[in-house]
């Protein structure tokens, strides 16, 4: 059996081999509560997801490029029936 400072810096190690365990471990469980907490947080919001969003920009984009079409078509038809008008 070791005695003396070869026996206390092993049990120094070890000591502090397990506190660095103990420590990751509490990181761990910290970081999955926070990322639950986040989670939760974030659902009880009304937030759309992006893949949702990007579809509704879409639909608006084709939509504003429908009606120019069709502003376009209706200012034409307009200026023919003020030109037979005349």
């Amino acid at each position: 059996m070791s005695t003396g400072p070869n026996r206390m810096m092993d049990e120094f190690a070890r000591l502090m081999t397990d506190a660095a365990g103990a420590a990751q471990g509490m990181r761990r469980e910290v970081e999955t509560a926070f990322q639950a907490q986040a989670e939760r947080f974030l659902n009880s919001m009304d937030l759309v997801r992006r893949e949702e969003f990007d579809v509704v920009r879409d639909m608006a984009i084709k939509a504003r490029d429908e009606n120019d079409a069709l502003k376009a078509r209706l200012d034409a038809l307009e200026a023919k029936l003020a030109g037979n008008a005349e």
